[in-house]
């Protein structure tokens, strides 16, 4: 019963960002930057993204090692999550030969997975940089095993890990904060 309300809780929280509509101008090619792959706009763009359980979420945002993870949590209804895309896509293209790796995480219900996640995966060519997570299989614990701030309560969450060092920011990021975080990491 404790845990059908506290997802319940969960899903309320997340839903309590407006839903909107937002499209970005430009449909600019993003790679990876460390799959470095570079897509050309000829290609056909396929719905790469995969679900992922919360333990195997976990497990990525706890790697340890010289690269930067920056991760995401976002959902196509949440107004401030997709105006800070186009900032992640241009840090993601300016820095794809560094050791930086962004994840983007959707929180959209799995109903939606592939019809309005897959069209926007597609339209912002994030195919390989986003992890399908269904939200009832949440709890409280992934928030606390995880992140020192966040319990989950609202979205968007960018949470930043290069070896031990982290760092958490909850609500949309400017071009200026994600700039200056990233810059800390790479010093």
């Amino acid at each position: 019963m404790k845990k059908i309300i506290l997802s319940t809780l969960l899903l309320t929280a997340l839903y309590s960002c407006k839903k909107e509509t937002s499209k970005t101008e430009g449909n600019t090619t993003v790679t990876d930057s460390a799959a470095a792959k570079q897509n050309t706009t000829d290609q056909a763009v396929t719905y790469i993204p995969k679900e992922l359980s919360p333990e195997s979420v976990s497990q990525h945002l706890a790697k340890n090692n010289d690269t930067l993870y920056v991760t995401n949590f976002f959902a196509t209804w949440c107004g401030p999550c997709i105006r800070e895309i186009p900032s992640f896509k241009n840090k993601m293209q300016e820095l794809k030969d560094k050791p930086v790796k962004f994840t983007f995480i959707n929180l959209d219900d799995k109903a939606d997975w592939n019809t309005v996640v897959k069209d926007f995966v597609i339209e912002h060519n994030l195919g390989n940089d986003v992890i399908l997570l269904d939200g009832q299989k949440l709890d409280p614990s992934f928030f606390s095993k995880n992140f020192k701030q966040w319990d989950g309560g609202s979205i968007p969450f960018t949470f930043m890990r290069k070896g031990n060092q982290t760092d958490e920011f909850l609500g949309m990021m400017t071009d200026d904060a994600l700039n200056s975080k990233i810059e800390a990491f790479l010093k």
